[in-house]
């Protein structure tokens, strides 16, 4: 009975030891064999200290502004509204004829207007819902047409803008162009050119201006002047007698503005060469109310003027 007594001890079971979760490395691959990994349990800690956990699923975002759609006018079949605003031809010739056609639906009349350039509505025609309109442009026109379509009220009110350009009828008299449209033809004319230690002076016959062109590099001064010519011959002496005889100084039509104004004078200075009497040519453009001018000069070049007289530059030769 000793011999069939158990040898090993009875074993008494208790609460099994806590033990945190490792990791346990995938075994190595063997050749011909098919492994699996093993699976070791996710750790989920508990924060007991008030800080927000990091959500499973990736940071969360606060939606913004854009998010959501914003709220449009619902579509509205009864309201007044434009089909087309177009012209017969997609350029005309100052002087010709252009004829509009338009189609609006929803509405009981219509009104054209005629736009200048800087948006001021200068002509209006009350025209029907659907129809054409034949006008003459002005051979003094220039740049483009603007024409607006209007219609409805308050609320419904809406237009449409249609732009026509305008050909150039005219050439410039030097090449290259200009992008703007001449005024109108080159005028040939007497100039006399002069250059002085600071700047130019020129004498245009035609407008019977003078022109003082400034290069003294003062930014806050105009760039050029004119002058309407007041000098007489019969009462005006052509020159200052009392100026040393080595001064070159402007004579006749210049010389009296640069005798007379000094700040002209002062900006000047004195000449680096006589004046030069020859043919030339003036021609303008405006746009939006103001003109430029060009002018050309004794040795081939091109002078141009811009509105304001801030800004004076030699722009060919």
């Amino acid at each position: 009975m000793v011999a069939c007594a158990p040898l090993a001890q009875p074993v008494i079971p208790t609460d099994a030891p806590t033990q945190a979760p490792t990791f346990t490395p995938s075994a190595s691959p063997t050749v011909g064999a098919v492994s699996f990994p093993t699976l070791t349990p996710a750790i989920i800690s508990q924060n007991t200290d008030g800080a927000t956990a990091t959500p499973l699923l990736g940071a969360t975002r606060t939606p913004a502004p854009d998010d959501f759609p914003t709220a449009t006018r619902p579509f509205d079949a009864n309201a007044p509204r434009i089909d087309f605003f177009t012209s017969d031809i997609l350029s005309v010739a100052p002087g010709g004829d252009i004829t509009l056609f338009w189609s609006t639906r929803n509405v009981d009349a219509a009104v054209i207007y005629r736009l200048e350039s800087d948006g001021t509505r200068s002509q209006v025609y009350n025209v029907v819902p659907d129809g054409n309109l034949s006008i003459t442009t002005s051979n003094a026109q220039r740049g483009t047409l603007r024409f607006a379509l209007a219609i409805g009220e308050g609320a419904d009110y809406t237009e449409d803008i249609l732009v026509i350009p305008l050909e150039c009828p005219d050439e410039w008299f030097f090449v290259p162009a200009p992008p703007d449209c001449a005024d109108d033809e080159a005028i040939s004319t007497q100039i006399i050119d002069m250059s002085l230690e600071r700047g130019r002076m020129l004498y245009v016959e035609e407008r019977n201006l003078v022109y003082a062109l400034f290069n003294d590099g003062l930014a806050d001064r105009p760039g050029w002047l004119s002058f309407l010519n007041q000098y007489n011959p019969e009462i005006h002496q052509s020159r200052d007698p009392n100026a040393p005889p080595e001064w070159i100084q402007p004579v006749n039509e210049l010389g009296y503005v640069w005798r007379t104004n000094e700040d002209v004078r002062t900006r000047l200075g004195l000449g680096l060469a006589d004046a030069i009497f020859f043919e030339g040519q003036i021609q303008t453009s405006s746009v939006g109310g103001t003109e430029t001018v060009y002018i050309s000069g004794s040795n081939g070049v091109v002078l141009q003027l811009d509105p304001g007289g801030d800004i004076w530059q030699i722009i060919t030769q």
